[in-house]
């Protein structure tokens, strides 16, 4: 009986792994992985960087440090000798696969929303399903930062999150395996989950 994390499931179509890089090193993995051939997902935001003579809108990395990669485990040596690049996220000693609805879910986001941004991991908080709109059907953390709502997916093999401002009458509370109580509120550094 083969393994089924030693290679992937191609009846079911190849899987996306999480690549570690060095740091400020994700663009240039990105573009190399490319130029071999492999279908590479870095995802950005634009942020403004000010200094005391000028300011200046850069597009940076959703995940600093990570680039995501479709397959390509029939040619890991390829990829992790690409410059830049340290090795795989890993579970057990072997890449690990994300599930394909949270890198749907982060491609989504990025092209249809324009103040998408970094936020910090979360582990608890209310889970909410978005029904109506561009991002209709995707799921995530509820928070409130101040008088606004934001969404927050998570990617949990890397432990980061990117947050997007939602509607609140467009989302719903929907049900999520392991959480024992979906009322909990979470504070942070002033944010608050809603709570019914």
């Amino acid at each position: 009986m083969p393994d089924a994390m030693a290679g992937e499931n191609f009846t079911a179509g190849p899987s996306w792994y999480a690549l570690y890089t060095r740091a400020q090193h994700e663009k240039v993995v990105a573009q190399a992985l490319a130029s071999k051939g492999f279908e590479i997902l870095l995802p950005l935001y634009r942020a403004v960087h000010r200094w005391k003579d000028r300011s200046k809108q850069l597009a940076l990395p959703l995940f600093p440090g990570y680039v995501f990669i479709l397959g390509g485990l029939d040619r890991r040596l390829e990829i992790v000798s690409t410059p830049g690049l340290h090795t795989y996220v890993t579970v057990g000693g072997r890449p690990a696969p994300i599930p394909g609805a949270e890198i749907e879910a982060v491609k989504r986001t990025v092209l249809e929303c324009a103040c998408v941004e970094p936020y910090p991991f979360l582990k608890s908080g209310d889970w909410v399903r978005v029904t109506r709109g561009p991002l209709e059907g995707i799921e995530g953390v509820l928070v409130r930062k101040k008088n606004q709502f934001r969404l927050v997916l998570s990617v949990q093999l890397l432990q980061q999150a990117v947050a997007v401002e939602v509607d609140v009458s467009m989302v719903e509370r929907a049900p999520r395996a392991g959480v024992a109580d979906p009322r909990l509120i979470w504070w942070e550094k002033g944010y608050a989950s809603a709570s019914a």
